[in-house]
């Protein structure tokens, strides 16, 4: 694979929530610590300012957005600017905010939080289904890598600290059932797992904190390749592009005493394995 290069220059304190939005062709991507969603169409730059931290969204229709908050579920509308709550996520829980999150094959939302200082053990993972919202991973401390199979058999996630990214089977409407597995063990190479998506394949693609690489696995967990990239900090993947063989990674400035341009910008980069639409959220 070669090619990676700057998809957008702005560079964010922590990137985060690609979205590539199937109707509009559009990528939608967020700076969690400057409480910001970033897009653009051709040259042109666009930001939406929030009074909240906000870190991924689902798309709902070609112009909502559901976007996750330190304190709740909303609906955003991107052509007036305007938001309606749907649900309160931990609202009584001034300490934790969002991280990583991603809409399910039955069009519910999956969405994590974690502690702002990542204080152990102070995180969990929900799903927003049919209009409720229901917990079902708790005591994790940085919930990362939400993704899910195209079989609909699996959803995948991660506590990042733990340096494992786990399976969890799913029965009717998309419900854990059963104890979660590890699918990738990491910990022997030090490699910290972030955010992930699944190719049409059925691979997980794995942003990987501290490493400058996104990581591709088969399906029983084998390493295939990598692809290397600008930064160090890579925080999640995503494909879009007409036929989703482009991929999208954020990544993060947090940290780094002295970054360089590439730290915290957008990047991508063709490859040779194509993506799949991401799901609708359906309300």
């Amino acid at each position: 694979m070669t090619g990676v290069a700057a998809f957008d220059p702005r560079a964010c304190t922590l990137g985060e929530g690609p979205l590539w939005h199937p109707e509009r062709q559009q990528l939608f991507w967020f700076d969690i610590n400057a409480k910001r969603l970033l897009s653009r169409v051709a040259d042109t730059a666009l930001e939406w300012q929030f009074d909240r931290h906000v870190s991924a969204a689902g798309w709902v229709d070609r112009d909502r957005l559901l976007v996750a908050s330190e304190t709740d579920l909303f609906l955003f509308d991107m052509e007036t600017g305007t938001s309606e709550t749907l649900c309160p996520l931990e609202a009584e829980q001034i300490g934790t905010r969002s991280n990583d999150g991603r809409a399910d094959p039955w069009g519910g939302f999956w969405i994590g939080t974690m502690d702002k200082h990542a204080a152990p053990r102070a995180g969990a993972i929900y799903r927003f289904y049919k209009g409720e919202l229901h917990p079902l991973i708790h005591d994790l401390t940085i919930p990362n890598a939400i993704c899910f199979s195209p079989d609909r058999k699996y959803a995948y996630y991660t506590d990042t600290t733990t340096r494992q990214i786990m399976r969890q089977r799913l029965k009717a409407e998309g419900w854990p059932t059963g104890p979660a597995e590890v699918f990738v063990d990491l910990r022997d190479r030090g490699l910290n797992p972030d955010g992930a998506v699944v190719d049409a394949e059925g691979c997980l693609w794995n942003a990987q904190w501290g490493a400058s690489r996104v990581a591709r696995y088969s399906p029983d967990g084998r390493e295939l390749m990598h692809v290397d990239m600008p930064a160090t900090q890579m925080t999640c993947p995503s494909f879009g592009g007409p036929d989703f063989a482009t991929l999208y990674a954020t990544s993060a400035q947090e940290g780094i005493d002295l970054p360089s341009p590439e730290q915290g910008q957008t990047h991508a980069t063709p490859v040779a394995h194509r993506g799949l639409p991401e799901y609708r959220v359906i309300l």
